[in-house]
């Protein structure tokens, strides 16, 4: 007689949508400790806790490729936002901002959106990634090293280029940060601590990652009027550098602009077939964008939502336009006095968002802020929205092609090894939803409720949501390059 197979979990009767993007199937899935050890049929196995997946798809967990989640990760290790809507890894120090390596005690925006006061403590990267392994979250997480905040340690003044002494120091820091285990290397130029670094100084700090076979991820300098030149400047960044390229939360910005992802797809068509190294891109799935308060966003956007304000927190919530007429004053001054603060700006159009959407190398990504007073619901609902509005009820694609976006080509993109696929020997990261019900529940209104349809979610072989709630465990880990 055969020797009875014994795993410790098995997933049984579900749907497999394995995230190659290939047809689902259905197979049972057993679990050993933190590992994938067989797929297939496994009537006659054991297991020391048995998931019944009946009428369930059974996927790779999902990859938040674009977050804001650096000091969340310590802060609120549970990470309730991410594991209610199968979010299983994450990407943090996207937008040039990233929690190390700084010492700062009053960092400037939108250093501001991740930090408090005091909390940029980390001067190696090496201890931002130690104090991440003392206290491991609910996720797994992969590291970017942001450019505006080697600026903000470096340099004494941010509204010039750096000198070449400030870009040897910046270029350093950012080896010491790959060599710790940081996958890559981001930039805000959009964002004032970095919009006055011309091409070049981001090229020669850039060049740091040929050695290491790192990603450039950039918000770039303009997503409005001057979209195509900032793309082409972020190609010829990744071509210098040696880099695969990574376009941050792809969009078309402004009324004037709305049509336009046509040329901005176009351009990443002609640019596809020449680059060495790899394009793609991160789609968030909002006509809505949000970060810091700013004029220029202000100027383009046909409502405008304050998510937090430092100056008078009560306001968040409200209509900017309702706060200007409160205060008896135009748009603009009602911003200068909320400020330092955080917004939602309605500037894109829904056409463009699902073209982009549509387009193959679009992953997805929520670029959430998890410390807004009151967030862009895209912190909680991303993913269950593209599942069950765009796939489901809109059927831009099909579910298996979803799945693929948010799995197994995120992994491959960012180099996350035996992530994002349900293969035997990857790791069990593992989200079990209902394809029927999935979908977002948190709105502009409301913008924290948890999503309807997710079941149950697998982090390293272990429970982090079930029966709609986070169960405490944090078994996540850093994704170190290389590891």
């Amino acid at each position: 007689m055969a020797d009875r197979k014994i795993f410790d979990i098995i997933i049984c009767g579900g749907t497999v949508v394995d995230g190659s993007g290939d047809d689902r199937f259905q197979a049972d899935i057993g679990i050993v400790d933190d590992t994938i050890k067989e797929i297939g049929f496994l009537s006659g196995a054991s297991g020391g806790k048995v998931i019944d997946a009946t009428n369930r798809i059974v996927a790779p967990g999902f990859i938040d490729v674009h977050t804001h989640d650096d000091r969340i990760l310590l802060a609120k290790p549970s990470m309730d936002m991410k594991v209610s809507q199968g979010v299983t890894s994450v990407v943090v120090g996207n937008c040039g901002i990233s929690l190390a390596p700084l010492v700062a005690d009053d960092p400037p925006p939108p250093l501001d959106l991740i930090a408090e006061p005091g909390e940029c403590r980390f001067a190696t990267f090496s201890d931002f990634l130690g104090a991440f392994d003392d206290g491991p979250a609910a996720v797994n997480a992969a590291f970017l090293v942001g450019h505006s905040t080697l600026r903000v340690g470096v340099m004494d003044s941010l509204d010039r280029a750096a000198s070449s002494s400030e870009i040897k120091k910046m270029r350093t820091l950012l080896e010491e940060g790959l060599g710790s285990g940081a996958i890559g290397f981001s930039t805000g130029l959009f964002y004032k601590p970095a919009s006055q670094a011309p091409t070049e100084e981001v090229i020669e700090i850039a060049l740091a990652l040929k050695n290491h076979n790192a990603k450039y991820v950039t918000h770039m300098r303009d997503e409005g009027d001057h979209v195509i030149r900032s793309l082409e400047e972020t190609f010829q960044i990744g071509r210098e550098a040696s880099s695969p390229v990574i376009v941050s939360h792809h969009k078309v910005h402004g009324r004037q602009n709305f049509g336009r992802s046509k040329e901005t797809l176009a351009c990443f068509e002609k640019h596809l077939a020449g680059h060495h190294h790899g394009i793609a891109f991160d789609v968030y799935p909002y006509i809505a964008s949000s970060t810091v308060l700013k004029n220029d966003s202000i100027q383009v956007a046909e409502r405008v939502l304050i998510t937090w304000s430092k100056a008078r927190p009560e306001l968040a919530g409200r209509e900017l336009s309702d706060i200007a007429e409160e205060l008896n004053c135009d748009i603009y001054e009602a911003a200068a006095q909320l400020q330092p603060a955080g917004a939602i700006y309605f500037a894109m159009s829904e056409e463009d968002v699902q073209r982009i959407l549509q387009h193959p190398n679009a992953m997805i990504g929520s670029d959430g802020l998890p410390h807004d007073e009151h967030p862009h619901p895209r912190l909680w609902g991303t993913f269950p929205r593209v599942l069950g509005h765009y796939c489901r009820d809109l059927k831009l694609f099909p579910l298996e092609e979803a799945v693929r976006r948010m799995t197994g080509y995120s992994a491959e993109t960012f180099g996350l090894s035996k992530r994002g696929m349900l293969k035997q020997n990857f790791f069990a990261d593992i989200t079990i939803f209902d394809e029927d019900t999935v979908l977002d529940a948190a709105d502009f209104a409301c913008p924290t409720k948890p999503a309807r349809g997710i079941d149950c979610v697998l982090v390293n072989g272990r429970s982090v949501w079930e029966n709609g709630e986070a169960t405490g465990n944090r078994p996540g880990r850093a994704l170190r390059h290389g590891g």
